[in-house]
């Protein structure tokens, strides 16, 4: 399945009010999900989320302070992130960077799949919860706009 074809089933989902779709190709199977939940059909966009606090590396549980925020950034999907368009570009964003709304922070890649994650929220980078090449959950906090 080529990158274009995959974008557009992206744009499709995230007009749409499908839930979640899943499309098998070449023996290549890609999985999108726009935050709805199968019992709801009411999205809940991630600057009004609030994350539960979540285990970080080695077990210990995130103070409930970093998790709950009101501008937080999460990961769409599992992969890796990547805080810059390629290697020894420089980040997309950094402390203290004021952002606009659409504006690309960083990109989560899972399997070869480049995930763009953008600003939904205008404000200055606040927090930056993640390093580059760090493995990433989907819905792990990323970063905060304040």
């Amino acid at each position: 399945m080529d990158l274009e074809t995959i974008r557009a089933l992206i744009e499709f989902v995230g007009r749409s009010r499908v839930s979640e779709l899943t499309v098998t190709e070449d023996g290549v199977t890609v999985r999108i999900s726009n935050g709805l939940s199968p019992r709801s059909s009411v999205p809940t966009p991630a600057r009004h989320q609030v994350a539960e606090p979540s285990v970080a590396a080695g077990g210990e549980r995130r103070p409930e302070s970093e998790t709950r925020a009101g501008k937080i950034v999460v990961a769409p999907v599992f992969g890796v992130l990547h805080r810059s368009p390629n290697p020894g570009a420089p980040a997309f964003v950094k402390l203290g960077d004021v952002v606009e709304v659409g504006q690309s922070l960083c990109i989560v890649e899972a399997m070869k799949v480049f995930n763009t994650v953008s600003a939904h929220t205008a404000g200055p980078i606040t927090r930056i919860l993640v390093e580059d090449g760090q493995e990433v959950e989907a819905g792990q906090p990323l970063m905060e706009i304040g």
